[in-house]
């Protein structure tokens, strides 16, 4: 089975970029891959985005060889193993909010004895190469997602959960859930409650052994993040990239055009 890369980065104490996608588009998947991200993940939970989609993606992404990964829509064994059957090195579930949620995460990421996913690599047999059902239990990658009020209770005891690889920080939601719906949700914050609690995640990952990842909107932020000690950001994604891309070039161009006259020399009096 193909190594996982992931692994060796962080073994050389190296940050993981982290590309997201959630546009169901090969395509688009492909020009991201495209991209110096280290690993890419596909958002099943919040993109537009179905099984068949996900299919593709990955297909299109295999030539880049980067490690690619996906959010699931939920703690669900049914979603997991199909997405692993897929192809997937790691996974990334939503809402963790307890030691058993995480523990029942685990169970359906690794085949016996380790857990209880079943059998059937559709494609990650060809993908990931030969001596799959030996070796996936140790290269493929659980990240459980702390994002309310509720996981920070339970912090502790989600984070050394055996078997759990990271814990990925959902800003968005996880400022929500604490401020009781105060603070829209958004990432890159800067309000100090939420950044001691960004903090103290990342604490609990490297006490308990397990890599920090946390969704930024900026390279500006992930760097900053980098510098907190987390292991894996992710920087934007897909749709915000092309959305900030257009944005930028409409803008330039209405600057530049701005104190242009009406003219009878161009068609239609422009």
């Amino acid at each position: 089975m193909k190594k996982n890369k992931l692994r060796q980065i962080w073994a050389e104490g190296r940050p993981v970029l982290h590309g997201w996608l959630s546009i169901a588009s090969p395509f688009t998947a492909e020009i991201m891959a495209a991209q110096d991200y280290d690993a890419i993940s596909i958002d099943i939970q919040h993109g537009a985005v179905d099984y068949k989609d996900v299919l593709g993606m990955f297909q299109a992404m295999r030539a880049s060889d980067k490690v690619l990964m996906a959010r699931v829509p939920w703690l669900d064994p049914s979603w997991i193993s199909k997405v692993l059957d897929a192809g997937a090195y790691g996974i990334i579930c939503p809402m963790i909010n307890t030691r058993a949620q995480a523990e029942q995460f685990v169970r359906y990421m690794r085949y016996p004895p380790l857990g209880e996913r079943s059998f059937g690599p559709t494609r990650a047999v060809y993908a990931a190469g030969a001596n799959y059902p030996a070796e996936a239990n140790d290269e493929i990658l659980a990240f459980a997602m702390i994002e309310t009020a509720e996981a920070m209770g339970n912090l502790e005891e989600i984070a050394s959960t055996p078997g759990l690889d990271g814990i990925y920080v959902g800003p968005a939601d996880l400022s929500f859930s604490l401020s009781k719906g105060q603070l829209m949700p958004a990432f890159d914050r800067e309000e100090p409650e939420v950044i001691e609690a960004i903090k103290r995640i990342k604490d609990a990952c490297l006490r308990n052994g397990i890599q920090a990842a946390i969704h930024c909107g900026t390279a500006e932020y992930a760097a900053r993040a980098v510098e907190w000690g987390f292991n894996m950001t992710t920087v934007s994604g897909d749709s915000r990239l092309i959305a900030a891309a257009a944005a930028e070039s409409v803008a330039t161009f209405r600057k530049l055009t701005a104190k242009v006259t009406a003219s009878t020399d161009r068609p239609g009096g422009y």
